[in-house]
């Protein structure tokens, strides 16, 4: 499990130099973390796989934690573009979120490493410490409304996207340790958007 080594802000790409490297080091971890556990990855593999100093790793990413909360930020970034460029075909209201919530469980699952490593992460860090813990709930729960069509939530969709999301990512870390298969995972995020999606402004098509 991945560890908070210090409390301290991580630094923000302000130039082209430093943006460049910023991208490089989230590549180079999940390039790691593809292929390795995330436990047996030091933070010195991923500056040599980056091709920068290590000093300039931890600047940006104090820790692990850090580093894959960040990375699963991307990831989350990725899944809204992918979306945007496909968007769910034939489907609208909560059967939407139910087709997003499935494409992104198929994205992650081809790299079961990377997600174990991403999921964990962003589930043991405090949004005091590691602030893009809450970008990655805050941007999820928005491609979800989006997709569903809502453009000014009510307390009950916050609500129902919100926890829908924590249920999802508990079923998707079941299907990563084996418990369960793929099709039992996506029969239960079916389960989970017909009991909790009830109460939302927009329904499903019936």
């Amino acid at each position: 499990m991945p560890r908070i080594a210090e409390v301290r802000d991580a630094a923000e790409p302000n130039s082209e130099g430093q943006r460049a490297r910023h991208v490089r080091m989230l590549a180079a971890a999940s390039e790691l973390a593809t292929d390795h556990e995330l436990a047996r990855v030091q933070m010195q593999e991923f500056a040599r796989r980056a091709d920068v100093a290590i000093a300039t790793l931890y600047r940006y990413f104090p820790s692990k934690t850090h580093l894959f909360v960040t990375v699963m930020l991307e990831e989350i970034r990725h899944i809204q573009e992918a979306l945007e460029r496909r968007p769910p075909d034939g489907v609208v209201g909560t059967d939407a979120i139910y087709a997003v919530l499935v494409r992104a469980t198929r994205s992650l699952l081809r790299r079961p490493l990377l997600a174990n490593a991403m999921i964990q992460s962003n589930a043991t860090a405090n949004s005091t410490v590691v602030p893009d813990t809450a970008k990655v709930e805050q941007e999820f729960w928005a491609i979800l409304l989006t997709a569903a069509g809502v453009s000014e939530p009510t307390d009950d969709d916050s609500t129902a996207v919100r926890l829908l999301t924590q249920l999802w990512l508990g079923v998707l870390q079941s299907c990563l340790n084996d418990r369960i298969t793929v099709p039992d995972a996506e029969a239960d995020i079916r389960s989970a958007c017909d009991l909790l999606l009830v109460r939302m402004s927009v329904h499903t098509t019936g």
